[in-house]
């Protein structure tokens, strides 16, 4: 059987491309409203700078769900090579997804910034602790 930690794994590959789906459901027909003008050329930043704030929000999380969540992704996998990660391990997992889901729903409708580093905070201290154990584990 598959080590538990894989599920929470899977979860937040899903949400990840829930959240791609949702940032171009409204980016798409933003950038049609506001007549953008898809040009390479133009500075970084142009083409997206005269859409609303509630379309940028959902870009800016699908990029946060590409930056940090790749050590937890390695991390893991590494704890379920390693045959360490069930029980309180896949917890803590289940934890960081949770909170990660929680981030990118603040983020993508609400986008209070204490409020979404408080739940970033926590989720990284989960992210700090599943890394705790993979080092025990390796060494």
């Amino acid at each position: 059987m598959p080590a538990e930690i894989l599920k929470p794994v899977a979860v937040l590959i899903a949400w990840s491309l829930v959240m791609w789906g949702w940032m171009y459901a409204t980016r798409i027909p933003a950038m049609k409203k506001a007549r953008v003008r898809l040009d390479p050329t133009l500075p970084p930043g142009t083409l997206t700078s005269t859409l609303p704030p509630e379309v940028r929000w959902k870009a800016d999380n699908y990029n946060h769900l590409m930056e940090q969540p790749t050590i937890f992704y390695a991390v893991a996998l590494l704890l379920a090579v390693a045959g360490a990660g069930d029980g309180h391990v896949a917890h803590i997992a289940w934890a960081y997804v949770v909170l990660r889901i929680a981030h990118s729903i603040v983020q993508a409708v609400w986008n209070r910034i204490m409020v979404r580093f408080a739940i970033f905070t926590v989720s990284t201290l989960c992210l700090i602790v599943l890394a705790i154990r993979a080092l025990v584990v390796v060494f």
